[in-house]
């Protein structure tokens, strides 16, 4: 599904509520859970060891990290919704709750829902909370569920 463009940070307002996407499915490779796995220094087993995993892991098969999962809700963001003009600078300003209720599988097809949660006008910017839920393809459960905060500074 297209993104939600906007012209200005302001239209957040009329979002509030609204749920854009789902974003188009991406898939979690071994070898992308094997770089994060380098980039954080989180080498578990439940991660890497391809055979351990499917021999003694609940799951069946190595598993994402949660927070490699958590770290493409930018990168989902960007497909649910753009601001096209009026905003100098949009950062990642943080998170109020997250929560992994599913594993990610190696392999596996991701994809989430963002919704616009609350949107505040500060003197240099914009902060909008957004509730973003990625799944898994065939999953019963979301594999993260988060409360992104962006500021969209003028």
């Amino acid at each position: 599904m297209p993104p939600k463009i906007l012209d200005s940070p302001h239209e957040l307002k009329n979002l509030i509520g609204k749920e854009l996407g789902p974003t188009d499915w991406f898939t979690v490779t071994q070898d992308r859970i094997n770089k994060f796995a380098e980039a954080t220094e989180d080498r578990q087993w439940i991660h890497l060891d391809e055979p351990r995993a499917k021999k003694e892991s609940p799951f069946g098969a190595t598993i994402a990290h949660g927070f490699l999962t958590l770290s493409l809700t930018s990168h989902f963001m960007k497909e649910a919704i753009q601001v096209r003009s009026g905003v100098r600078l949009a950062i990642n300003y943080g998170l109020n709750k997250v929560r992994f209720p599913a594993p990610v599988k190696a392999g596996a097809k991701i994809r989430a829902k963002v919704k616009v949660q609350s949107v505040k006008e500060l003197p240099d910017c914009i902060e909008a909370i957004f509730e973003v839920t990625i799944e898994a393809e065939a999953a019963q459960k979301p594999s993260c569920a988060a409360e992104c905060i962006v500021r969209y500074y003028f």
